[in-house]
């Protein structure tokens, strides 16, 4: 199999602006039309035009492993205010601290949105990721056809089967399989995508709309992990290990 990653951007007065980004692993025969798609959708972005674009094909060496795609749900939210409420509360039964979901919402609502996600310890609320610019990628993830056609499916019956839907699941579930890490928190940085998500092993991966305002350029993930575990294995975990996601 090969992962496909595109990544683009715009450079400003101040920094390279993060305009769009997509992956996958998929077969020698899906490339070409998985390249065209991935530069189509960039160009088309809400966040601009980009003057930058990378595209990686990299072959997998590694066989990738099969995880299964987390359950879904929605909660109804009508505020920003009301979506940090709710997440502050499942984190809290979570037995994450009050001062870890404060670093996390600092990480989330920042103007200087990071390219990958920040990893905060549970209890004492340490940001532990060893680029805090960069943060860690969580790459390497596909679905095949036939799974995919099976997701799309369950996701339409809820009315929700958008790319930004499958792939955040892809990601969140692939996440939420690591040993290390108990739960996530997301919020696009794309201004006309007003809903986040907070996921986990546990609780699934759970919707949350109105979690910004809309035209808002900000957002952000985090990842709250366990206060003894190792920061390597997970991270090699997120970046570096294939998996394949599957309907359970």
């Amino acid at each position: 199999m090969w992962n496909v990653r595109i990544r683009a951007s715009r450079k400003t007065c101040v920094s390279n602006l993060h305009i769009s980004g997509a992956e996958g692993l998929y077969d020698t025969r899906e490339l070409p039309q998985t390249v065209t798609a991935y530069v189509r959708r960039v160009l088309g972005h809400s966040r601009g035009l980009p003057d930058t674009i990378n595209i990686t094909i990299e072959s997998m060496e590694q066989g990738p492993v099969s995880v299964p795609l987390l359950n879904v749900k929605t909660i109804r939210c009508s505020s920003p205010d009301r979506a940090h409420k709710i997440i502050s509360e499942i984190l809290t039964d979570m037995d994450i601290t009050q001062r870890a979901i404060s670093a996390a919402s600092r990480v989330l609502t920042s103007t200087n949105v990071m390219r990958g996600a920040s990893l905060i310890t549970a209890r004492t609320g340490l940001r532990i990721e060893p680029d805090k610019k960069r943060g860690v990628r969580v790459s390497r993830l596909g679905i095949k056809r036939a799974e995919r056609r099976k997701l799309a499916l369950s996701l339409s019956r809820l009315r929700i089967n958008t790319e930004t839907v499958q792939e955040a699941l892809l990601l969140a579930s692939k996440a939420a399989s690591c040993q290390g890490i108990l739960a996530e928190v997301c919020i696009s940085d794309d201004p006309d995508y007003t809903t986040g998500y907070i996921a986990g092993r546990d609780i699934g991966y759970v919707r949350i709309p109105n979690i910004k305002s809309r035209c808002d350029m900000h957002g952000g993930r985090v990842f709250f992990i366990r206060e003894e575990a190792d920061p390597d294995p997970i991270i090699n975990y997120l970046e570096r290990e294939p998996v394949l996601l599957c309907n359970g």
